[in-house]
């Protein structure tokens, strides 16, 4: 069961059948500055919530507040001068990379959303099947619903897009806090085909820009782990161009008797995230080789 609510002007995703948690439709994105008028809002909404999460935001990695807390993660770095990325940050192998994209007439800019931006995405979204070993949930969508969905927090996102030739090859959403303390991508992907060419590293390279401009202290590539699994190819393409992990405050409040429960038990948490480390990665390696078998991929230059 899932569903979204608006509460103290904010929407508010709520999922779960036996146990109802909810979140900020914006969470990793956006942040509550006092979390206790919405707890208060959420208890006589209307709506069943047994446990609201929520995160604290960069650059504050000690607890606030007095709540149920873990650690939750972000894949982030504090942005200074584009000059101190350039030099100090990131190493020969990544700055050849960028500049691999400037000479093969990759070139970056930031974008409006409109029909032309939507449809690019479309196609890029529509390149292949198969992205990094699973389904690619954006695969077969039309325009309008792509457009739709990447219309979301539209007044505090920023769309950069690469380009080759004038069309689009690859893009990042970047979604910024109330504060501008932080950045965040929403959406970054790449046109598989393309991959040679770089242009991954190129709209990181900008969004570093794009931030600095801004006046904007954080950058960061959503987490930097999933459940138990901390290295993989996406976690080594995050540390390549800066991206470290940085351990957050994440907050559990139970709302309702079963909330308590819940937590106590940890049901908060999928059974993916429960299960040994091992077994894990095990089943993401059958998982992707399921989908290499089914779905078609596109062929990635090497």
């Amino acid at each position: 069961m899932n569903s979204v609510i608006n509460v103290c002007g904010k929407e508010i995703r709520v999922q779960g059948r036996m146990v109802r948690i909810a979140r900020l439709e914006a969470d990793l994105y956006h942040f509550l500055e006092d979390p206790e008028p919405m707890l208060e809002a959420l208890r006589n909404c209307g709506t069943r919530i047994d446990l609201f999460t929520f995160m604290q935001r960069l650059p504050e990695t000690s607890p606030k507040y007095h709540y149920p807390m873990e650690r939750d993660n972000l894949a982030a770095m504090p942005i200074t001068t584009f000059e101190e990325w350039w030099k100090e940050t990131i190493n020969n192998k990544t700055r050849n990379m960028v500049r691999r994209a400037e000479k093969n007439g990759v070139t970056l800019r930031e974008v409006p959303l409109n029909d032309e931006l939507a449809r690019g995405m479309w196609e890029v979204y529509n390149e292949t099947e198969v992205r990094q070993g699973r389904k690619n949930r954006h695969h077969g969508k039309d325009v309008e619903t792509v457009y739709r969905e990447e219309a979301t927090f539209l007044d505090s996102s920023i769309f950069i897009g690469a380009y080759l030739e004038g069309n689009l090859i690859g893009f990042m959403k970047l979604v910024y806090d109330g504060t501008r303390t932080q950045a965040c991508s929403m959406n970054f992907v790449c046109m598989v085909r393309h991959r040679d060419k770089a242009p991954a590293n190129a709209l990181v390279a900008q969004a570093v820009k794009t931030c600095i401009e801004r006046g904007i202290r954080y950058l960061a590539y959503s987490r930097f782990a999933y459940g138990k699994i901390e290295q993989s190819s996406l976690n080594e393409f995050k540390e390549r161009n800066g991206f470290k992990r940085v351990d957050l405050p994440r907050y559990y409040v139970p709302l309702t008797p079963l909330g308590r429960v819940a937590l106590r038990l940890r049901l908060h948490h999928r059974l993916s995230e429960r299960l040994p480390a091992p077994v894990v990665a095990k089943l993401r390696q059958l998982r992707a080789a399921w989908y290499d078998r089914k779905l078609p991929t596109a062929t990635g230059a090497s």
